[in-house]
């Protein structure tokens, strides 16, 4: 087989172990199993409630290829911090397993006919880690700070487009938009935080499953099971998590081994190393590798270079030689894990053909090639190696190509923030709602470091961000990753499987849409 690196958006950092495993490790069948191994709340082990005073308390280590970028969720940016951080931190809504919005800290909500204004009613009996009790303030302090109605800078653009919020009543929030927007809902899984709480670099607080424990850099981070949480249904059933920082796949794998790890993101040839005393599970996570152009440095700014590039690259080759596999070849900003958005009719726009690619550069001016460098986070080793299969490639239509690897914190400040690099390989998580996935691309979006500019696209997202017809938005989302990819905006290479491995024993590991790692659906088998 050939070799495939572990996947996830990782931060540069070597973890230090300590201690042991709290799985057991008796012989079992290794499998790839294709779905997820949640349970429902019925199924739910009962074994900590009868635990007694003696008992030790059960533990989960799991490994996480990143840094966190920030503690404070307003602040994050980052994909692995917000898998592990969303046991911590709740909205107003929540998702479930499918990736259907469901109540979180709000009970109910209603929408006014016109859709411009929603009432949540909250839950009366939340309370924050740091013993606080849930009210309409937090909720309103919370929506006032995204949006920027309380004289400061707003904490997000995604909510600019709030015109007014108000708290009637403790139990009670309504938000008034300035015009209705059909995915305004999917935004309220946004973290409500305490008011008054000044220290969530530090040690955050939230009303979540799990509690922050601690944060040592390039080590862990903790968490331990909030005995005071309100939902009896998602309470969670492993009293501690300590989640380690690891970037190397070999050590993953000597700690899975050394009962020093019970979780982990590994790969397929790595999951065989593991044997009988691991249980594989693997599953698309709709997340999309893209190789990633800035749209403003020359030549990339010809459209014709662009679609060069695309009819070169073969995507193929990078599932097969970075994933062993176990990947699904993309053709937009779109995983078919969006099953109803998805447009399906995009395979046949950029098929291999290296002679077409050599005419439309011999088109452009650029016969000859040029030079161009690929900045990608060191740390992060499937990007590195599909930036080097990238290399050989774009060699076919004299594209010389040099790999700049930096650290993951550079790579969001310079590439993320500044847009200060000519290509780079990144994987871009999934979203709950379409706009979240396609907004990125448009003129006006603060972090559109590709910048790519269409007024027609620009266009179709406004459009389709305050069209309630749910077909009508279907066909102008189908359309934006149409133009998306006749433009060749960027190369949209593949949705990576996640595959994890759990030690026998640790069952519930659980599948979403987008990142996360549930902690609540962990539990050891009695």
């Amino acid at each position: 087989m050939k070799k495939w690196k572990a996947f996830l958006l990782t931060g540069l950092m070597v973890a230090s172990l300590a201690g042991c495993g709290s799985g057991n490790t008796a012989n079992m069948e290794t499998t790839v199993k294709q779905e997820s191994t949640g349970v429902s709340s019925s199924e739910k082990q009962s074994g900590q409630d009868t635990k007694t005073e003696n008992q030790e308390p059960t533990v989960v280590r799991m490994s996480l290829g990143s840094e966190p970028d920030s503690l404070d969720p307003w602040q994050s940016a980052a994909s692995d911090t917000d898998a592990i951080f969303r046991n911590v931190f709740e909205g107003l809504m929540a998702f479930d397993e499918k990736g259907e919005l469901i109540p979180g800290l709000a009970e109910s909500y209603e929408v006014s006919e016109d859709g411009c204004t929603y009432t949540f009613h909250l839950r009366d009996n939340v309370t924050f880690h740091n013993g606080q009790h849930m009210t309409s303030s937090d909720v309103l302090y919370t929506y006032d700070n995204l949006a920027g109605m309380n004289g400061e800078k707003a904490v997000s653009s995604k909510f600019g487009n709030v015109e007014y919020t108000e708290a009637p009543d403790e139990n009670t929030f309504t938000v008034h938009l300035k015009q209705a927007s059909a995915s305004f809902l999917a935004l309220n899984i946004v973290p409500v935080l305490p008011e008054g709480y000044s220290e969530q670099a530090t040690s955050p607080v939230g009303t979540g499953p799990y509690r922050f424990v601690e944060y040592v850099p390039g080590q862990r981070v903790v968490f331990e099971k909030n005995e005071n949480y309100y939902n009896p249904d998602r309470a969670g059933q492993v009293d501690r998590v300590e989640v380690y920082i690891m970037t190397d796949a070999s050590a993953i794998v000597s700690a899975l081994m050394s009962d020093q790890l019970d979780l982990a993101n590994v790969s397929i040839e790595n999951a065989a190393i593991l044997g009988d005393g691991f249980e594989i599970y693997n599953s698309p996570q709709n997340m999309v590798q893209i190789f990633a152009l800035n749209n403003t440095y020359e030549p990339l700014t010809d459209k014709r270079v662009r679609q060069a590039m695309s009819f070169t690259v073969n995507k193929q080759e990078v599932i097969d030689g970075v994933f062993g596999g176990y990947a699904t070849e993309l053709y937009s900003n779109f995983s078919p894990v969006m099953k109803v958005y998805y447009n399906d009719e995009l395979s046949d726009v950029y098929t291999t053909d290296v002679e077409k690619a050599k005419s439309l550069m011999e088109e452009a001016g650029y016969a000859d090639g040029f030079d161009l460098v690929i900045t990608v986070p060191g740390n992060y080793q499937a990007h590195v190696d599909t930036a080097q299969i990238l290399q050989q490639q774009l060699a076919q239509i004299n594209i010389r190509v040099t790999i700049e690897t930096i650290e993951w914190a550079s790579w969001l400040e310079d590439v993320y923030g500044k847009a200060q690099y000519q290509a780079t390989v990144i994987g871009f998580t999934g979203k709950l709602d379409p706009n979240d996935v396609l907004v990125r691309f448009t003129s006006d979006y603060g972090k559109n470091f590709t910048k790519y500019s269409n007024p027609e696209y620009d266009k179709l997202i406004a459009d389709a961000a305050v069209e309630l017809d749910e077909q009508k938005r279907i066909a102008m989302y189908q359309e934006c990753q149409k133009i998306l990819t006749e433009d060749a905006t960027s190369i949209y290479i593949c949705d990576p499987n996640l595959i994890m491995a759990a030690r026998k024993g640790l069952k519930g590991y659980t599948f979403y849409p987008v990142t996360f790692h549930d902690f609540t659906k962990l539990y050891y088998e009695q």
